[in-house]
């Protein structure tokens, strides 16, 4: 059961390469083995195998994932024969609300379509996915899609080379979705996140590709103010990523579900399914309905499970485990023992 140490890829999702190897990625589940059997050399190798599972959980395919898709792929129809003005979406809501993971899924499931549907030789990149920096102008911008491609940049080149030899590219790869994340980034009241803006709607003109913005409440960014921002608003419909709601029986069940898929996912040998389930209202309260920390506090918890032989998730892994700031400082504090009323004339 050996393997040769295979060191991990140290392209990003913002680079053809690393898009490309992420979108291969199969994160198949290791089969459970008669574990007290093996050699402690085999041992290793197979609680390390678990143990890079449990690091990479599989993405539950939510509500607003199906949304996105849904409604992207239908874009993807109605831009094929527009010239100009094509339609967008803007994927938006609080940090942890699973916005990247709603775009970059989306990107995924297109790309292993188009491969599918058109199983052809030759350069072709049917997605990018570029991220906004801080502060970004026009220049940067352009710069972060050359990147992508791996477009040599010489020092002395300018926004104008910058762009044509994107926009180039782009249209001979065949490139008909557009993933820029982070586009909180762009604030339309600052000269420099106007050009960026300008920039961006540029692109779009140019490459015959359906466009999907993602970031953080991107109405608090002036996204959609001023005389860009309503152009903008005019031509992209938007999506509102939110935590699970835990009011109603129904919401309840839906969160229930959510954790049931997730526990389902894991390799362990004595965990017992349903013990999740049991604790939903208590991972509700620590996650605070954010499905990133939810997979967060389960996933933690397993691999501590594999760590200390236990093989199972027990309410000590998961008060363990520690979550982002924003979870652990919202998450209520248990409530206080009631003194236990004295009869009268008790000591």
């Amino acid at each position: 059961m050996t393997a040769a140490f295979t060191p991990p890829a140290d392209e990003p999702l913002t680079s053809k390469e690393g898009w490309s190897r992420w979108v291969q990625h199969d994160p198949r589940p290791p089969e459970l083995l008669g574990w007290p059997h093996l050699s402690p050399v085999e041992q290793a190798a197979y609680d390390d195998a678990r143990l890079d599972y449990h690091s990479d959980l599989i993405v539950v395919n939510t509500p607003t994932i199906q949304e996105v898709v849904k409604t992207v792929r239908r874009l993807l129809i109605l831009n094929r024969r527009q010239i100009s003005a094509r339609r967008g979406l803007i994927i938006t809501g609080g940090a942890g609300t699973g916005k990247t993971t709603a775009i970059t899924q989306l990107g995924r499931a297109h790309e292993l379509a188009v491969a599918l549907r058109n199983p052809v030789t030759g350069p072709r990149i049917p997605v990018v996915y570029v991220t906004v920096p801080p502060a970004a102008t026009p220049r940067m911008l352009a710069v972060e899609f050359a990147r992508f491609l791996g477009l040599p940049l010489a020092s002395r080149s300018n926004i104008t080379d910058v762009t044509n030899a994107v926009c180039a590219v782009l249209c001979d790869v065949g490139c008909d979705l557009v993933l820029v994340d982070e586009i909180h980034n762009l604030n339309l009241a600052t000269r420099a996140g106007a050009e960026a803006s300008d920039q961006l709607k540029y692109f779009s003109e140019r490459i015959p590709a359906t466009f999907v913005y993602s970031g953080i409440n991107v109405e608090r960014a002036n996204l959609f103010t001023g005389t860009r921002g309503e152009q903008i608003a005019s031509r992209f419909a938007t999506i509102a990523t939110r935590p699970f709601a835990y009011g109603t029986n129904s919401q309840k069940e839906n969160w229930r579900a959510l954790v049931a898929t997730l526990e389902q996912a894991l390799r362990l040998h004595r965990h017992k399914a349903g013990t999740l389930a049991r604790h939903g209202e208590y991972l509700y309260q620590r996650s605070r309905g954010m499905i990133g920390s939810l997979s967060h506090l389960i996933r933690g918890a397993a691999i501590d499970a594999i760590l200390d032989g236990t093989e199972k998730i027990t309410k000590a892994h998961l008060d363990a485990i520690r979550l982002d700031h924003a979870a652990e400082t919202a998450t209520p504090a248990p409530s206080p023992a009631r003194p236990r009323r004295q009869r009268p004339g008790a000591a």
